[in-house]
């Protein structure tokens, strides 16, 4: 295996490629002497010279490293092949790195929490430094405060694994491997949201690492503009190496996965709808349902993931659940909230397209979504002939009580408390095989999605919400927060990022529209 650090040619010295002057970067001129036998090499490649001179562990293709953490991304069109990917080990080592990056390179770089974002680039970049901040993955649990204190890197499965040793749990992601950082700035639907609101309202404290590499910390008392805007901001902001999330008694769960065939449709649009209007009386449940084309079907079936997080079984909520007719299957039991996660895993490692809008919870709009999702697969399969797909259409609860939980909590960015009534959120991912297929697949699925968005601005039913977690990079969900929390996170962002680093350094995921451009967006 080739050593994963890299030095300098003897021609340079240490000390001088960690002075290099930052305007030397800026004309992308390398310390490298060029001449026939060295070629000047490509700017990037200097910048992962000089991270690997600072005494960064520098991970670069063909290492074992780096290709096992190119693999682990949940999704193939995430991948970017990155010059080179650092994983720091502390919060002080990301902030020396960002400054390192800053005052000696003019490279770009990408933050990778868990890697499950569909899209590239977002975690990973390509002609770029990843951060990878897996190894920054430890849970600590404070029982006097009842705080969980989570590093930025870590995965749900081991939160909930470690929290469990002490009886508590925390509302976090619905899906074991989907990490922390992405996944609560954001936002964060989760199985308590009826309860507790988004995952991002129970954040007590962020520690943070500005563009600046100055660490602060984050919360209702201290740089609360900060804390506020981080709570669906996403990564405009700095670096969470650490969040603060409130805990709680972890019960059992009575819960899993009912399976209805096609024709029931009617019946479960019925089911789903009736449950998200009660939930502001029975805030304990969760409920989702997903029209589901899986790899090698003749027709979609109807999964609908059910979880009481009291643990009651059978509560009266699911009642209209539970009188569908026929059942193909149900894997409904008590158990703990990490196995429910692990069951709502998805297989890694295909081509993916998601996309997410709000609507109104109408059922005839329901009705209507269900019915492009199966023109959708029949013309999919005859005009392509692919049979690899999988294609899921999926209704979640966003009743007006979740957002009102968030608004006591200290309130956040994602503007959904303008809504008076319930909405739901309209989500469908896309799996497949072959990147060649991508442009297809994307450029039919953003029909789907106008075409929904068209019938409910027609029909009243429209949601100005696209939730960032399953965003689309063809969409802005920054942009339908709202004109005033638009104006509000620019603000933030001037104040904390007054050089706009990140934005021109940070090139993926979802940005805050300019206000020059926030009508065109919106």
């Amino acid at each position: 295996m080739k050593s994963l650090f890299f030095t300098l040619p003897a021609v340079v010295p240490t000390a001088v490629a960690l002075i290099i002057p930052l305007p030397l970067a800026l004309n992308m001129t390398t310390p490298f002497p060029a001449n026939e036998t060295n070629p000047q090499p490509p700017a990037v490649d200097v910048t992962c010279d000089i991270l690997g001179a600072a005494g960064f562990d520098v991970s670069r293709p063909g290492t074992t490293k780096y290709e096992e953490r190119e693999a682990d991304y949940y999704s193939a069109s995430a991948r970017m092949s990155p010059s080179c990917i650092i994983q720091p080990t502390t919060t002080q080592e990301v902030s020396r790195l960002i400054k390192t990056l800053v005052s000696s390179t003019a490279s770009s770089w990408a933050v990778r929490c868990g890697g499950h974002t569909a899209w590239g680039p977002a975690a990973d970049i390509h002609d770029g430094v990843t951060i990878d901040l897996g190894l920054l993955n430890k849970t600590e649990y404070d029982a006097e405060a009842k705080v969980a204190k989570i590093q930025g890197g870590s995965l749900w499965s081991s939160v909930y694994s470690t929290l469990e040793q002490y009886g508590v749990t925390v509302p976090g992601g619905r899906t074991s491997t989907v990490g922390v950082g992405g996944f609560t700035t954001g936002g964060g639907n989760n199985f308590y949201s009826g309860k507790v609101g988004f995952t991002c309202d129970n954040v007590v404290n962020y520690e943070v690492v500005l563009a600046s590499g100055e660490i602060v910390e984050a919360n209702s008392k201290q740089n609360s503009d900060l804390w506020k805007a981080l709570k669906g901001g996403s990564s405009n902001y700095g670096i969470v190496t650490r969040f603060d999330i409130e805990a709680f008694e972890a019960r059992d769960i009575y819960g899993g996965l009912v399976i209805h065939p096609l024709n029931t449709t009617s019946q479960v649009i019925s089911a789903f709808s009736s449950f998200v209007d009660n939930i502001e009386n029975y805030q304990a449940g969760s409920a989702f349902s997903f029209w589901s084309w899986v790899k090698g079907a003749s027709e979609s079936v109807i999964i609908s993931a059910l979880h009481d997080t009291m643990g009651t079984v059978d509560a009266p909520a699911y009642a209209k659940y539970k009188a569908i007719e026929p059942t193909v299957s149900s894997t409904l039991r008590t158990d703990s909230h990490l196995n429910m996660t692990v069951e709502l895993e998805f297989a890694k490692g295909f081509q993916n397209v998601w996309f997410a809008i709000s609507v109104k919870n109408d059922p005839e709009i329901l009705q209507f979504i269900v019915n492009q999702h199966n023109a959708f697969t029949s013309s999919w399969k005859k005009d392509t002939g692919d049979d690899t797909f999988s294609l899921y259409t999926v209704f979640q609860p966003l009743p007006k009580v979740l957002f009102d939980h968030g608004v006591e909590k200290g309130g956040n960015v994602l503007g959904m408390d303008r809504q008076t009534g319930n909405s739901v959120l309209f989500q469908v991912f896309m799996v497949f095989s072959g990147a060649s297929l991508e442009p297809e697949a994307r450029r039919r699925l953003v029909a789907y999605r106008q075409a929904v968005k068209e019938k409910s601005v027609k029909t009243g039913t429209d949601v100005e919400f696209e939730y960032l977690n399953y965003a689309d990079k063809t969409q802005e969900p920054l942009s339908t927060y709202g004109e005033d929390n638009v104006a509000f996170m620019r603000d933030v962002l001037a104040k904390y990022d007054p050089n706009n680093i990140l934005e021109t350094r940070l090139p993926g995921g979802a940005k805050i529209p300019k206000a020059n451009n926030y009508a065109a967006a919106s």
